[in-house]
C-alpha cells in the first residue's frame, strides 16, 4: 500500500511536479521575532525557524508548506508569524526567507508558502478594528482569545489592502526561491470571510452569490499570475464545511471548488471548521474507521473536479486509511499537520515501509489547548540544533505517559502567562519551552 503513498502529483497549470503524495499541512510556529517597537524586525524567519524548516527538509515530504505567512503586518493570526509586505521588505528579510526556503528543499520537495491574513481574527491587541468582509465580530476565540469589532472593507480597500499585499507577497516568494503559494481561505481567515455566509453581509459585488463571494480571491489568483513564472504553483486551503448556523456548506464548497478549478489552482487543501467551532476530531463512528476527519464531505466535493489535486487534511494516521481513501478516489494527496512535529520524517518512514503509522500520542483528541500548545513547543524542538542527521533528535516523546505529564504541568504554568497577557492587553508571543 506504501507504494501508492510515494506516487508524484502532477499539477495542472504550473507544470511542476511534487515527488510524492504527502503533504506538510501548515502550522502557526509563531517562532519569528517579535518587538512591538521595531515592526521592521518583526516576522523575519529565525535561525532557529531555519533549523525547523530543515528537519522537514530532511523528512521525505512531496510538498512542504509552511504556517500562516501574514500579507499585513497589522492583521496578524499571531504575533511571531512570518510576515510578507512591502512596507516592510528588506535585503535582510529576503535574505532570511532565501536560507529557509533553501533549507525546506533539502530533499527535494516542493516548498510552497501559506499566505493569509487575519482579518477580524486578528488578537484586539494587536488590532483593535481589523479588516473583514463585514462588520460581524467574533465573540469567542481559541484559548480565551480577544478580538475587536471589524471593519467592512470598501471595494477600493479589497484592492489595495487585500489583493495588491496578496500578489506582492506571491512575488517576493517567487524572487527568494519558493516553489509556489497557498492562499488560506480556511479556518475563518480574510478570505474564509469572504466565502462564509456567517461573515459576509456584503450587498455589493462581494457578497451574495458563490460566485460574488469568491470574487475576491479570483482577482487575489489573476494578480498572482501575472507577477510569478509559469512554473510557479498556486494552491488554496478551503473549508469543506464550517460546522455553524449559516456557515459554509459543502454543496457551496462544491461549487467554489469547481470555480477554483475552472481559474486554473494547481492543488485544493480541504479541511474544516472555523474560532468559533473547529472540528479537528471525529464526529461519526464512521469517520473513526476511515480517519480523515472531513471526508465525507471531500467525497461531494471530488466528484465534480477533474484536473485540479486535491488534497485532505485532518485525522490521517495509518497507510490504510490513507490509502484507502486514494484507492476511493476521495483524494489525490495526503495532508499531514501535527504528526509531523513529532516525527518530521513521517513521510520519508511511510513511503519506505519502515512504518504503518504515525505514532500514537497520549494526548486528549479533544483537548485544541493542549495539542496545538505541544505542538509549537515540538517545532521549537526541532529547531533548537541544526540537522544532523536524526530529524527527531531533541523532540519529546509525546507517547510516553511522563513526558506528558510533565509537558501538561509545564503548559499549564505557560497559559498563566497568556492569561497576564490577555488582561494587559498585550500580544502573546512565544512558545512553551520544555
Amino acid at each position: 500500500m506504501a507504494n501508492i503513498l510515494g506516487e508524484p502529483l502532477h499539477f495542472p497549470t504550473s507544470g511542476r511536479t511534487a515527488k510524492n503524495r504527502f503533504l506538510k499541512a501548515a502550522l502557526s510556529e509563531r517562532l519569528t521575532q517579535w518587538d512591538r517597537l521595531k515592526p521592521s524586525c518583526n516576522g523575519v524567519p529565525t535561525e532557529r525557524l531555519i533549523n525547523t524548516y530543515d528537519k522537514w527538509g530532511h523528512g521525505g515530504w512531496g510538498i512542504i508548506l509552511t504556517g500562516n505567512t501574514i500579507v499585513d503586518a497589522n492583521h496578524l493570526e499571531s504575533a511571531g508569524n512570518m510576515i510578507i509586505e512591502k512596507s516592510v521588505d528588506s535585503p535582510w528579510r529576503r535574505e532570511a526567507f532565501k536560507k529557509l526556503a533553501s533549507a525546506a528543499k533539502s530533499d527535494g520537495a516542493l516548498v510552497i508558502v501559506q499566505l493569509s491574513h487575519g482579518g477580524r481574527q486578528t488578537p484586539i491587541a494587536i488590532n483593535e478594528h481589523p479588516f473583514s468582509a463585514s462588520d460581524v465580530r467574533l465573540t469567542e476565540g481559541i484559548m480565551g482569545a480577544n478580538f475587536g469589532q471589524p471593519i467592512p472593507l470598501t471595494t477600493e480597500q479589497i484592492k489595495t489592502e487585500v489583493v495588491e499585499k496578496f500578489a506582492y507577497a506571491a512575488k517576493f516568494c517567487a524572487d527568494v526561491g519558493f516553489d509556489g503559494v497557498e492562499l488560506h481561505a480556511a479556518h475563518g481567515y480574510l478570505l474564509s470571510q469572504f466565502l462564509s455566509p456567517t461573515t459576509n453581509k456584503r450587498t455589493d459585488e462581494y457578497g451574495g452569490s458563490v460566485e460574488n463571494r469568491m470574487r475576491i480571491i479570483t482577482e487575489i489568483y489573476e494578480a498572482i499570475r501575472k507577477l510569478v513564472p509559469k512554473d510557479f504553483v498556486i494552491g488554496i486551503k478551503l473549508n469543506s464545511v464550517e460546522f455553524q448556523k449559516d456557515g459554509l456548506n459543502t454543496p457551496d464548497a462544491a461549487a467554489i471548488s469547481v470555480g477554483f478549478e475552472k481559474l486554473g489552482f494547481d492543488f485544493i487543501e480541504l479541511s474544516g471548521g472555523t474560532y468559533e467551532r473547529f472540528e479537528w476530531r471525529h464526529l461519526r463512528e464512521s469517520t473513526v474507521r476511515r480517519e480523515a476527519y472531513f471526508i465525507e464531505f471531500s467525497e461531494t466535493i471530488v466528484k465534480n473536479l477533474h484536473k485540479i489535486i486535491v488534497y485532505l487534511t485532518g485525522g490521517f494516521r495509518t497507510t490504510k486509511g490513507m490509502c484507502d481513501a486514494i484507492e476511493k478516489g476521495v483524494t489525490n494527496g495526503i495532508g499531514i499537520g501535527r504528526p509531523s512535529t513529532q516525527e518530521p520524517d513521517l513521510a520519508a518512514k511511510l513511503t519506505q515501509g519502515k512504518t504503518t503509522a504515525a505514532v500514537k500520542t497520549l494526548l486528549s483528541p479533544d483537548d485544541f489547548t493542549l495539542a496545538l500548545g505541544a505542538c509549537q513547543t515540538q517545532m521549537g524542538e526541532m529547531g533548537n540544533e541544526p540537522f544532523s542527521g536524526d530529524v527527531c533528535k531533541g523532540i519529546m516523546d509525546l507517547s510516553d505517559k511522563q513526558t506528558v505529564e510533565k509537558y501538561i504541568a509545564e503548559l499549564t504554568k505557560y497559559m498563566q502567562y497568556w492569561d497576564e497577557c490577555m488582561k494587559k492587553g498585550e500580544p502573546i508571543s512565544g512558545i512553551c519551552e520544555f
